[in-house]
């Protein structure tokens, strides 16, 4: 039988490879395209993709040594899902549905916004109702002036969609003014280009939870508030850090969404 102390060193080991294959993705990623997100006295930059293809900052390849604070993924693989069109709308406007991220870092509840962005709600509903969420690793951690954990990929790696694209919706949203998505807010990522103007309506699946006020001009589609558990769970996670370094890779904290249900509450 396998010792306590040769179980940690052996879970130390494969930690350390995942994070030097992670580190190896990023800088693939980042001779394809480099993308920044920064911010300086309102000052934002978001280059070829913002936060919908990810990418990483410059800075030290070295990550961080906190403890993976999430339990182990539950069994099963993510389905190979693709969509020719976006669903039909079918929910109804004005009922509270709630969207519930049963992860392995603890439970997330979400506040759908129907009456505000009809066609993204109705997208989660449909996606999660044929489980394209269920098993997707959250794959993209911030820290900075953006802080946002990105999910919502099949593919694990920031190119993940489900086929079809939704419009910008609720962007002139009241939380947003000043150039700020306050902690809480969960919006979608995109392919909008601030510097060429290109790129709007082009949500898929992806969306980030926002842990910490963040500074991003309203780009993209908010659709939903993280419960007050909820945060807790995503502090926990932003407090492991991510690793590589500069404030813009994978989370060291293995998050993996086990279920994903949306209900009418």
């Amino acid at each position: 039988m396998v010792s306590q102390e040769q179980r940690r060193k052996q879970l130390a080991r494969e930690k350390r490879i995942r994070q030097q294959q992670r580190r190896a993705a990023a800088q693939r990623r980042a001779r394809q395209r480099t993308i920044l997100i920064g911010a300086a006295l309102g000052l934002l930059l978001v280059v070829a993709g913002g936060l919908w293809v990810g990418g990483v900052f410059d800075g030290d390849s070295g990550g961080s040594s906190a403890e993976d604070p999430c339990g182990k993924p539950a069994a099963g693989k993510v389905k190979p899902l693709s969509f020719t069109k976006e669903p039909a709308l079918t929910i109804d406007k004005s009922a509270d549905y709630t969207m519930e991220l049963d992860t392995t870092c603890g439970s997330i509840g979400i506040a759908l916004e129907a009456k505000a962005a009809p066609h993204t709600v109705n997208s989660f509903r449909f996606l999660a109702g044929k489980g394209y969420f269920d098993h997707t690793r959250c794959h993209r951690l911030t820290t900075g002036t953006v802080n946002v954990l990105q999910c919502g990929d099949p593919r694990g790696d920031g190119e993940g969609d489900p086929g079809y694209t939704l419009d910008d919706e609720n962007l002139k949203d009241k939380r947003l003014r000043g150039g700020v998505y306050p902690a809480g807010t969960v919006a979608m990522a995109n392919k909008y280009n601030a510097q060429t103007g290109k790129g709007r309506d082009s949500g898929g699946s992806q969306f980030f939870l926002v842990y910490r006020d963040t500074q991003l001009p309203p780009d993209y589609t908010p659709f939903g508030t993280v419960s007050k558990s909820g945060m807790k769970v995503l502090k926990k996670i932003a407090d492991a850090g991510e690793d590589s370094g500069g404030g813009d890779g994978a989370p060291n904290a293995t998050v993996v969404i086990d279920k994903a249900t949306v209900r009418t509450s």
